[in-house]
């Protein structure tokens, strides 16, 4: 059903446009549904996105195009190479910027109009009141669970509307989420996150470039009804799209009556420590205790490799991740196989294993010594390091 404008009309009744600024938006004017007026709402609303990377650069892009008056940023990270590929807000000069200072360059370039505010910094429960406070509509272009309920909490608390979107791989998903407009939360749909590591983020397991495209505009476009008072939301349905079969399927999301956010009797009623919600310091000890298995550095690997030192090398990657890089010395053994394929290798023989960044080695190690080889190292930093301190045309990915 259609919803009316989520701003105040009197916000918007007295503003003015230039000439110039006519011509700009003359394609929305000339709508019937949106009009002056409409534009209008657009220039008095205010809309903060938090991230500016793969969701957030569409989202920041169109929305600037679109004449929103004021744009805030959240984002601690700078631009890196592997961003390219799907963060089209920025560019191959802006590699080591601020995404932040980034995105504020582009959008001016867009539309001068627009007010942008950044904020560098990591979006926290002790910060999140005071940056959201100054704007009507929170835009969620995040890749982590924490932030993801954090948005969600403080929309709630605030009455402010929050526009989700989430990718992954082939796979995007967009909704509304307004408990104040009578649709649920994102605690409706997700009660409690998935146990860390159980879900991979984009770095660990990848997404089509051309996805949070798809994904971030909706997401714009679902910011622009709720300001212009017109379609009708996505508030209780989730869209999802599965760009592999180019198929979009709708599903209902209902308001839970046990939800201890929005529910009838609430257990949440203020910010929390959403490190702690999402089992993060846990995830950082069992990292931790991984990280106590013996160790090797990847100058120690070289020295060995140079001198033609005996020991048995595995790759625990995926084969996939082998064909972009590798060192023809190593046995390829994705961690996944290595249980049923320990009878390859013999423990009274020196073991080194090795991955993209140590983690997965760390593990495989651990696996090893539990099953009685206790001859095993991990190359701490795996390929990362070998690409930072041995071999700098090591392809890093």
């Amino acid at each position: 059903m259609p919803y009316p404008s989520i701003l105040d009309p009197s916000r918007s009744a007295n503003l003015e446009f230039s000439n110039d600024e006519i011509a700009r938006y003359s394609r929305h004017l000339i709508m019937p549904e949106v009009t002056l007026d409409g534009q209008k709402k657009l220039k008095a609303a205010s809309i903060l996105c938090i991230g500016a990377g793969g969701l957030g650069s569409p989202i920041l892009l169109y929305l600037a195009a679109a004449g929103i008056g004021r744009i805030g940023i959240v984002d601690s990270d700078v631009v890196d190479f592997s961003n390219l590929q799907r963060q089209v807000i920025h560019g191959t000069k802006d590699v080591g910027r601020s995404k932040c200072k980034s995105a504020r360059e582009r959008i001016r370039d867009i539309n001068p109009n627009v007010q942008v505010d950044i904020y560098e910094t990591l979006f926290t429960s002790e910060n999140a009141r005071k940056i959201a406070e100054p704007f009507d509509i929170i835009i969620d272009g995040t890749d982590n669970f924490q932030t993801r309920y954090l948005t969600n909490d403080l929309c709630f608390l605030t009455g402010k509307v929050n526009v989700y979107g989430s990718i992954f791989r082939f796979d995007g998903q967009c909704t509304v989420f307004a408990p104040r407009l009578g649709g649920p939360c994102y605690r409706c749909m997700f009660p409690e996150p998935p146990p860390p590591g159980e879900v991979p983020t984009c770095a660990e397991g990848g997404v089509l470039g051309v996805l949070p495209g798809i994904i971030g505009v909706m997401q714009a476009v679902e910011a622009v009804k709720l300001i212009c008072g017109i379609g009708e939301p996505l508030i209780g349905r989730l869209m999802n799209f599965d760009a592999l079969a180019m198929k979009f399927r709708e599903f209902k999301l209902r308001k839970d009556p046990k939800c201890p956010l929005c529910g009838p009797s609430p257990t949440i009623t203020d910010l929390i420590d959403y490190d702690q919600f999402c089992g993060l310091p846990q995830a950082r000890a069992k990292q931790e205790e991984e990280a106590k298995v013996p160790h090797i550095t990847v100058e120690d690997l070289k020295a060995r490799l140079d001198t033609g030192a005996k020991f048995r090398f595995i790759d625990v990657r995926e084969s996939y991740e082998r064909d972009i890089c590798g060192l023809a010395e190593a046995t390829l053994i994705p961690i996944a196989q290595l249980p049923a394929r320990m009878s390859e290798l013999d423990s009274a023989e020196d073991t080194i294993l090795i991955c993209k960044n140590g983690a997965r080695s760390a593990h495989a190690v651990k696996m090893l010594h539990e099953a009685g080889f206790t001859r095993a190292w991990n190359v701490e930093r795996g390929f990362e390091a070998w690409a930072e301190r041995i071999d700098p045309a090591f392809p890093k990915y």
